[in-house]
């Protein structure tokens, strides 16, 4: 940990070691009424827009208005291909191999699809492992998908809660149930990073017992990907959805992205539902002469429909610069924010909330948690007069998420100091 001082020329001196601190320009930033830029901590709920994506998105538009339908097959990125374009650097990205990676639909859309596939109950093995607490509309497809065969949910629904008094998920105890009910849960579906605490679950650890135990391990990566390092192939997860407008900045309801391990992908037996843009390449135009689905081997063969070009094409924009920044380095200095933003939060006399993600920087990616216990919607406020986009999240925990593609130190302690100056005692 870095000796840490509270003055603003302190926070200066660390935008200015900063390696990746040319990449904020790079990026479109909000301006506050003044003509200055907001501070933007809320990249864990939409990224903000790169540059490069808005001339990629007007590219697209460009062929379309010259080519029209030509443009599946003419232009500088033809669409029939358009989704082959992300397969290495979205393997890259959450450690996969080509071809165990496909960029489509929406999370919770892959979610569903995957569950077809991977969730298959018995009487004897029928329920799902889920953590507390989990992102309503995963635990809505979780549900419908319990009640679609034949269960109940009160039943099949098997909940992670924090221990008493506390808010993080203890490994040993993800352990524990699932080696004491294991034979009866089919499938373990947990978010790689918690959406309200930021905590990041020990994901290889957990999935050597899942495996053992013979359950299915899939992972909602939402808050994840583009967050913390991640190496899905080797931890033999079998499963994993997310979105890409959180950490990956690809735009409001942007196409999300699936992984599935090639232990899975190269068995084309697998039940799954079908749609064209799955079927092999070769026979996917011959329409009414082939009647048969054969799916494409690896993760391409889930996808159902053609990509939304529009939607694909700032993800393209994003992708390159993860791949120049590198996880490494965003990890790097996402520690180096997360710990500058605690260490002033610390120093705040009369503070009145609580830091409700881990202390330990390898159990949180770049986002602190606080559970204001004083008029919480009342700081929110403060701060979005102060010009400090974060996000709220009933009834009392604000979320901050200083990125580190295009957050800098001196940000974080403008915040800190509103924080502070509102923490002062009342007259």
């Amino acid at each position: 940990m870095l000796d840490h001082r509270p003055d603003e020329e302190f926070a200066k001196s660390l935008d200015g070691e900063d390696p990746l601190r040319g990449f904020r320009e790079r990026f479109c930033i909000p301006a506050a009424p003044d003509g200055q830029p907001v501070v933007y901590f809320c990249g864990n709920s939409l990224g903000l827009l790169p540059a490069e994506g808005r001339r990629l998105a007007q590219e697209e538009l460009d062929a379309w208005a010259e080519f029209g339908v030509d443009g599946h097959f003419k232009g500088r990125r033809p669409w029939y291909s358009y989704h082959e374009q992300f397969r290495d650097r979205g393997a890259r990205l959450v450690g996969a191999r080509p071809g165990e990676v496909v960029m489509m639909n929406s999370l919770t859309v892959n979610l569903h699809l995957m569950m077809v596939t991977f969730y298959r109950p018995t009487q004897q093995r029928y329920k799902v492992l889920i953590e507390s607490p989990t992102f309503p509309s995963d635990l809505y497809a979780i549900e419908t998908q319990i009640r679609h065969h034949g269960f109940d949910p009160a039943d099949a629904l098997v909940t992670l809660q924090p221990r008493e008094g506390e808010h993080h998920i203890h490994t040993a105890d993800v352990e524990g149930l699932l080696e004491d009910h294991g034979d009866q849960i089919a499938l373990a579906l947990l978010a790689g990073v918690n959406f309200n605490t930021g905590q990041v679950l020990d994901m290889p650890r957990i999935a050597d017992v899942a495996r053992r135990e013979g359950c299915v391990f899939g992972l909602d990566l939402a808050h994840a990907v583009g967050n913390v390092p991640l190496s899905l192939h080797d931890w033999g997860i079998d499963f994993a959805v997310w979105c890409n407008y959180k950490y990956l900045n690809s735009g409001p309801g942007a196409i999300g992205g699936c992984f599935v391990h090639e232990r899975h992908g190269k068995n084309l037996d697998l039940p799954r539902f079908a749609g064209w843009w799955g079927n092999d390449p070769a026979t996917r135009f011959e329409m009414h002469r082939r009647l048969d689905f054969i799916p494409q081997a690896g993760a391409d063969g889930w996808q159902i429909s053609n990509p939304p070009i529009l939607s694909a094409a700032p993800l393209l924009a994003s992708l390159a610069l993860f791949d120049e920044a590198g996880m490494e380095a965003l990890r790097s200095k996402s520690i180096k924010l997360t710990g500058y933003l605690e260490y002033l939060l610390d120093g705040i006399e009369g503070r009145r909330f609580e830091i409700i993600t881990p202390r330990d920087p390898a159990a949180r990616g770049c986002q602190l948690s606080i559970l204001v216990h004083d008029d919480p919607r009342g700081l929110y406020k403060t701060l979005r007069d102060e010009n400090i986009v974060v996000d709220f999240r009933e009834p009392n925990v604000i979320r901050i998420a200083p990125v580190p593609l295009y957050n800098t130190f001196h940000e974080v302690w403008r915040f800190a100091e509103v924080l502070a100056n509102r923490s002062e005692p009342r007259p």
